[in-house]
Parts: structure tokens; C-alpha cells; sequence
């Protein structure tokens, strides 16, 4: 039998490569003492799965009763695995094509926006005397960097998809160049993905979408098995920064002495965290069985997260009454089993609103981490109110997290995750667990 010596990625190529070997087959095949008409229907429905298995596989649009009819005269072992080194191929290419396509004309477009923009700040800085109105300036001079920082990246995301585009053609002149075909699979994913963040980017306009997060996971009722699955929420969120390029520094964790995490609290230092990261906040349901009706469901377990910003630059100029707060240093289960006693906890009288912090060294730093995160805090449910400040925060109207249900995680029978805010579901449990919540935030931004 004619062996695939070449790789040829055109559907053409494809038909014309089954054809010699079917024809080649025909030739040399001869009936043999197991070959019976009795067996022949069960070795063609075999055969018919695979084929099925493979064309479902990689979506190519390959001519079916040709490939069909070949797979049927040829044996499905002695095939199926260049039908699918082949397939994968195609498939490949496919992705690469589209991604420099789109990579193409959305950077583009979006490098005439972003000119537009900076042209714009241009002209309202030569307005401004910096001496005479200094925060205005300032911010005018922000923008200006951020602009030229993203059009860099855009040019740059031009720069990948031309060159994910010269490495297919030089893959295609060369024999079964797989490595060639990764090297610009890589390429283009880099292209995509930086799109893919730029215009989410672009639709979070909240006065604190652009600053840091500081992200708490606290477990639920249930005991040892919330405390569990408050860890694995932990490592969720920092497999997802470091999926972005980003790490999540890890200031708290509190251990449950029967396993997993009573707390833990991670802050992410790069722009953009708090926008991408506010929708979180909530409820976290896991339902270890699904019956079709919500009443006879089991809730194995739950975890609340809070999200606030972390301010990277200066934070707003708002100033809290000391008669206002109580300041007390609770002592907690640090790690190692230690117990850890420079913590402070304030508590905010008029709203009831709490903001600890035990990961520092001293308990002056920790008072000082823990009043930035209350003013954070009260931030975040002023803007949400539409008050004007934080004294006209109405305490009855807060929401509590822990009556908020963001998302529920099944595992049975099926693997699935769903996004209670925005309906969005995934049946891919373990990938979520993994880090992989970018579809989840983009459902919440995009629904805002």
C-alpha cells in the first residue's frame, strides 16, 4: 500500500492522494480466509466510527463518500493514525489561517483608534499648564503612555501574524514539517490572545476596572469538605493569572486544621485585574450530583470570594473618621499551624463593611494594609449605590456576598459549569478548575 509521503494540506491535494490509494489498493488487495461476508458488515461499521471519530474530531471538510469508501477497502489500523497525524495538520492550518486573518485586520483598526486617541490627549495637554493643574496633567500623561504601550503591542501582534503567515508557506514547501506548523500555531495564539485582551480591555470603563485586585476566598458551611474546595478555588485563580502572563501574590492563607484552607487571600498586581476579575465575586457553589431539578440537588460544598481593587498608583483622596472604625488584633491560624498575632481587623461603624490583614510583619504595616483595603471596599459600594462619597452609603442597601450565588461547578453526571450572572455554561469541569475562566469572564464583561 502507497504510503503518504508527503504532506498536502489543499482538499484537492487530500482527494487526489485517497484516490491513488484506493486505486493502488484495489490492485494489490486479495480476499483472505477470515474476509467473509458474515464478518465484512461489522468491520465496515468499525471502520465508519473511526472515520466519524476523526472527521468530528478536526472539522475538516473533507469529501465523505470518497473518504468513506477508502477507509472501508483499507484497514482502519493501518490508516487512522495518518488520517489523524494528517487531519491534525489540517486542522492547524485552519486555526492558523483565522487567526491571521482576524489578527490582521482587527490590529489594524485598532492601531487607527488608538492614534486618534493619543492625537486627542496631544491636543489637551498643550491646554493644560501643568503647574496649574497638576492631577489633570498627570492623567493626561498616563494615557499617553498607556496609548503608546498598547500600540507597540499592536504593531508587534502585526508583526506575529505576518510571521505565523511566512512560516505556513515555508512548512508547506518543506516534507511533513510538523515543527514548522507548531512554531506558527504558537505565533498566531500569541496574536489572539492579546486581541482577545485589548478588546475586553476596551469595554471595562468602571473608574477601577484598570487597577489591581485583591482577591479573598473564604469557605463556606460543610466543614472539611468547603475547606477543601476553598483551596481548590485558590489554585484556580493562580493557574489563571499565570495562564495570562501575570502571578498572584499570595499575602494570606489560613489553614483549616482538617484539611484544605478556612482563607486565603491573593493579590494581582497588573492593570486591568479588578476589571477582569469583579464579576467573581460571590457565591461558589460545588453540586456534586444534578438530577435535572434544582430541589434535588446536593450542595456538597460552597466558598465566597470578594474581589476589591488594589490601587497601583496613587489611591483616591478620601479620608475615613477614626471615630468611624474599630481597630482590633485577632489571632489567627497562619501556616505551619502557627498562630499568627500582629493581624488587625477595622471594622467601619456606619456600614458594618470589614477589612483585615495579617500577612505583613508587623502589626503597624498590617493596620496600614487593612485600612487600604476597607477604603478599597467602601469605594467599590459607593460607586455601586451612585453615592457621592462614602458617608452617603446606605448600610440596608449593601449586598452581601454570601447571598450573592455566582457559579456552581457539577460533577455528575456531567462535568459542567455555569455561570449564574450571565447563563454561560462550560462541560469542561477539570479545564475550569485548571485556571481556564477567561470564557467566564468575557460572558460577565461583555453582559455588563
Amino acid at each position: 500500500m502507497a504510503q503518504w509521503d508527503n504532506v498536502f494540506l489543499s482538499k484537492e491535494a487530500v482527494l487526489q492522494k485517497a484516490r491513488q490509494v484506493v486505486i493502488e489498493w484495489k490492485q494489490v488487495r486479495r480476499p483472505t480466509r477470515g474476509d467473509t461476508v458474515a464478518n465484512r458488515p461489522n468491520r465496515e461499521r468499525e471502520v465508519s466510527v473511526e472515520f466519524q471519530r476523526v472527521s468530528t474530531n478536526y472539522h475538516s471538510n473533507w469529501d465523505e463518500g470518497l473518504c468513506s469508501s477508502m477507509l472501508a477497502m483499507l484497514s482502519c489500523a493501518s490508516l487512522s493514525s495518518e488520517l489523524n497525524f494528517f487531519a491534525g495538520l489540517f486542522s492547524m492550518r485552519k486555526k492558523i489561517e483565522d487567526a491571521v486573518l482576524q489578527a490582521e485586520s482587527l490590529a489594524l483598526t485598532a492601531i487607527e483608534n488608538e492614534e486618534v486617541e493619543r492625537i486627542k490627549q496631544e491636543e489637551m495637554i498643550r491646554d493644560y499648564n501643568p503647574w496649574d493643574d497638576t492631577v489633570k496633567s498627570h492623567e493626561i500623561l498616563a494615557k499617553l503612555a498607556d496609548i503608546a504601550k498598547v500600540v507597540d503591542g499592536l504593531k508587534d501582534v502585526k508583526y506575529k501574524a505576518e510571521e505565523a503567515r511566512l512560516i505556513t508557506q515555508l512548512a508547506e514547501s518543506d516534507d511533513i514539517n510538523y515543527g514548522l506548523f507548531e512554531q506558527a500555531y504558537d505565533t498566531s495564539l500569541y496574536a489572539s490572545k492579546f486581541l482577545y485582551q485589548y478588546e475586553i480591555s476596551k469595554l471595562l470603563k468602571g473608574p477601577y476596572d484598570m487597577e489591581g485586585a485583591c482577591l479573598t476566598i473564604r469557605a463556606g458551611s460543610g466543614g472539611s469538605t468547603s475547606e477543601v474546595w476553598a483551596e481548590k478555588l485558590l489554585r484556580m485563580y493562580t493557574k489563571w493569572a499565570e495562564k495570562q502572563g501575570n502571578l498572584g501574590r499570595l499575602v494570606e492563607e489560613h489553614y483549616s486544621t482538617n484539611g484544605g484552607i478556612k482563607m486565603a487571600m491573593i493579590e494581582f498586581e497588573f492593570q486591568y485585574a479588578y476589571g477582569y476579575l469583579s464579576g467573581e465575586s460571590g457565591l461558589h457553589i460545588k453540586i456534586s450530583s444534578q438530577n435535572g431539578s434544582k430541589h434535588r440537588e446536593d450542595y456538597s460544598a460552597s466558598a465566597c470570594v470578594e474581589i476589591a481593587p488594589m490601587f497601583l498608583g496613587a489611591a483616591p483622596d478620601t479620608q475615613l473618621d477614626d471615630s468611624d472604625m474599630i481597630v482590633s488584633s485577632p489571632s489567627l491560624l497562619g501556616k505551619e499551624g502557627r498562630l499568627t498575632e500582629s493581624s488587625v481587623s477595622i471594622q467601619h461603624i456606619p456600614t458594618g463593611i470589614r477589612a483585615h490583614s495579617s500577612g505583613e510583619r508587623s502589626r503597624f504595616a498590617n493596620k496600614i494594609k487593612a485600612l487600604n483595603r476597607l477604603h478599597a471596599k467602601l469605594l467599590v459600594i459607593a460607586m455601586e449605590q451612585g453615592a457621592t462619597d462614602i458617608s452617603s452609603i446606605k448600610k440596608e442597601a449593601i449586598v452581601d456576598v454570601w447571598q450573592k450565588e455566582t457559579r456552581r461547578y457539577v460533577s455528575q453526571p456531567l462535568k459542567l459549569v455555569e455561570d449564574v450572572q450571565t447563563g454561560f455554561q462550560l462541560p469542561e469541569l477539570t479545564s475550569v478548575l485548571d485556571g481556564n475562566i477567561e470564557p467566564f469572564i468575557g460572558a460577565y464583561i461583555k453582559s455588563k
